[in-house]
């Protein structure tokens, strides 16, 4: 089982489906349905199931991948990167050196990100003290 097929989508096992409809998952994700859509259009998300009226329906595992593209989005990774490393997954398991090549880099970034926002932190903490000794109050 790979790494996306095991992401916790965190819900109890009591509010898990079998399918979720497109309005359903754009309320469970946040995401919204245009959204969905262009995940699928762009090739982000892997072949989404349609029911025999030609309506999507997604499953758990498609719930563990939003939930695994919306942690890539939060590290500031490109969906272009994200669209790479969706085609890799599909491309099997002989391109596991180069999805980790690529968490790497991106992990890399993330980790220049944080020191930065230490960095950031640090100044707004001495400014927020300054201005707590002028006017009397207490440093937070």
């Amino acid at each position: 089982m790979s790494v996306i097929e095991s992401t916790s989508t965190a819900r109890p096992p009591a509010t898990r489906k079998d399918r979720y409809t497109i309005s359903e998952v754009a309320a469970l994700t946040g995401l919204t349905a245009h959204t969905l859509r262009w995940y699928e259009r762009i090739g982000l998300m892997p072949h989404v199931d349609r029911s025999h009226t030609g309506q999507r329906r997604f499953t758990e595992r498609d719930l563990g991948w939003l939930a695994f593209v919306g942690k890539l989005r939060l590290t500031g990774m490109p969906v272009a990167d994200m669209v790479r490393y969706a085609e890799l997954v599909r491309e099997g398991d002989h391109t596991h050196a180069e999805r980790r090549a690529l968490l790497e880099d991106t992990r890399r970034g993330v980790l220049t990100r944080i020191a930065e926002l230490q960095d950031t932190l640090a100044v707004l903490d001495l400014k927020i003290d300054h201005y707590g000794t002028i006017c009397g109050g207490t440093p937070s």
